[in-house]
């Protein structure tokens, strides 16, 4: 019998040079990053928009900053902590998940601290990592679902570039309910 080989996942490594504009910067999430995701995730916006577990404990932080390099390795998602150019303040987090490197896809997600929004950090932070997503690793499209009473990152999407292609209802469940998300992609050809 002849077995088919299967392709190996490639591994994610994180950008070099280190993805930066001037005014953000994306950076490894590391264990200094644990409180401050604690933090982060009692905010009831990012409870309601994100797949965050609630409630979200110490041991909710660690486990997803331990899980990081692991995911990685295995070409499962990247995720890079949004901060200040000049500084390590967690802003946000940022990341690429759910690929399919035989069609050379993935999503991107984000979530930003209520200090940080209104001020360009989630933009930014799209425009620097969905680029990288394209240009350093291939992707030929990136996908950002957006609740669809998330006007906020419906705007982001679009200010950074990204296509509105439609609304999927009530397309998954989480946390109890049913989503209905608005879909925007950007693909590599939206970059020549």
């Amino acid at each position: 019998m002849i077995q088919a080989s299967v392709p190996a996942v490639p591994p994610i490594p994180l950008p070099e040079p280190a993805l930066a504009d001037g005014v953000i910067r994306l950076r490894e999430v590391g264990p200094g990053d644990v409180a401050a995701l604690t933090a982060a995730c009692q905010d009831p916006l990012i409870q309601r928009f994100t797949f965050v577990p609630v409630p979200y404990a110490e041991s909710d932080a660690r486990a997803f900053v331990a899980g990081r390099p692991a995911a990685r390795a295995g070409g499962e998602a990247i995720a890079m902590v949004i901060s200040p150019a000049g500084g390590d303040e967690l802003l946000g987090v940022i990341g690429l998940q759910r690929f399919d490197w035989d069609h050379r896809t993935c999503d991107i997600g984000y979530w930003v601290v209520s200090e940080a929004r209104g001020r360009g950090a989630a933009t930014r932070a799209v425009v620097l990592l969905s680029r990288w997503g394209i240009t350093g690793l291939g992707l030929a499209r990136i996908q950002l679902d957006a609740d669809v009473d998330n006007a906020a990152s419906q705007r982001v999407a679009e200010r950074a570039g990204f296509t509105r292609e439609g609304v999927l209802r009530s397309v998954i469940e989480v946390k109890g309910r049913r989503w209905t998300e608005v879909i925007h992609s950007l693909i590599a050809e939206d970059l020549a």
